[in-house]
């Protein structure tokens, strides 16, 4: 998405009546959203919007929402996120971590929600249980399912020697989610390289030690221009993975992860919540509870692989 987006408005039906503060103050809620743009924040947007809708909140009348992405890079979170809380919006949502980071840094007192890979660890909240500051929000859960993605190659190539990871140089979740599949591939006996990626606009720069140390697959951090690494990746025929099934709909081969569907109309209702005067701090943070195996078959197919009939069966989504 391109950066300073848009401002948008969202339907339904009325709010209740513990929102008559605003009414009475003359004063419609005011929404922040910053998103890094990587992923693709479509399927979250749409997700956050429904799920306001359904909790009654009416386009033009009730509720503002004002949208701004980074365009995928790192460095222009923090201006973006001063803007918002210039405008005075009543609660922050941020997607992903690395835009939660940037948020976290430059306020403690307006309500900040955010849909991360990992809340606790990268020091956004105290506790899952216990946030204990002006952050909670959804947690997806992705430490885990990138170790899931690891097994996944395994899965698919039962001779995997070599995994190279890239990882978003500007996420602390990126450093957990490393920790973790370093701990499982050592138990596998899987030689792992770890990849930072910088500015986006130097992703054919960072990924050119690739070719020389010759991996047998690539597992991808969500926070990545995922659509240019899936071409990269079919471009040589290396199987390639992420804890995020918008890579696999981009052209990567397989995902294992948390519905982002799901997890952004839990987003709304934390929205709601505190909008309803509710803290954060009171509101533990959530994790997933559906997840999705997505394959993309035509990928594969480019790539010659033979895949486990098995795997196919287990699949949520085997995209043709």
């Amino acid at each position: 998405m391109k950066r300073r987006e848009f401002i948008m408005l969202l339907g339904g039906a009325a709010l209740a009546p513990s929102l008559s503060a605003f009414a009475a103050q003359g004063k419609t809620p005011r929404i922040g959203v910053l998103v890094l743009g990587y992923p693709d924040p479509t399927v979250f947007l749409n997700g956050l919007k429904a799920g306001l809708r359904d909790l009654g909140y009416e386009q033009g009348r009730n509720m503002d929402l004002i949208v701004r992405s980074a365009g995928g890079k790192s460095s222009e979170l923090a201006t973006l996120a001063a803007e918002l809380i210039a405008l005075q919006v009543d609660v922050k949502v941020a997607y992903p971590t690395t835009a939660g980071v940037a948020v976290k840094k430059l306020t403690s007192e307006v309500p900040i929600v955010v849909h991360g890979g990992d809340l606790e660890a990268t020091g956004l909240v105290a506790s899952l249980a216990h946030p204990g500051g002006n952050v909670t929000g959804i947690g997806s859960a992705a430490n885990e399912t990138a170790v899931k993605n690891l097994e996944l190659i395994a899965e698919m190539l039962p001779a995997v020697q070599r995994v190279a990871v890239l990882i978003n140089a500007s996420s602390l979740f990126g450093a957990a989610m490393l920790a973790h599949i370093q701990a499982a591939a050592s138990v596998s006996k899987i030689e792992i390289k770890s990849i930072l990626v910088g500015d986006t606009d130097r992703l054919d720069v960072d990924l050119a030690g690739l070719d020389a140390w010759k991996p047998d697959a690539l597992l991808v951090h969500p926070a990545l221009p995922q659509a240019r690494i899936a071409a990269f990746a079919l471009a040589r025929r290396l199987p390639t993975v992420s804890p995020n099934s918008l890579f696999t709909a981009a052209g990567g081969l397989a995902s294992y992860s948390a519905d982002v569907g799901v997890l952004s109309r839990q987003c709304a209702s934390f929205v709601d919540k505190i909008l309803k005067g509710r803290k954060p701090a009171d509101l533990p943070v959530e994790l997933p509870t559906a997840y999705r195996l997505v394959i993309n078959l035509n990928t594969a197919k480019v790539m010659g692989l033979n895949l486990p009939p098995t795997l196919l069966g287990r699949a949520d989504e085997v995209i043709e």
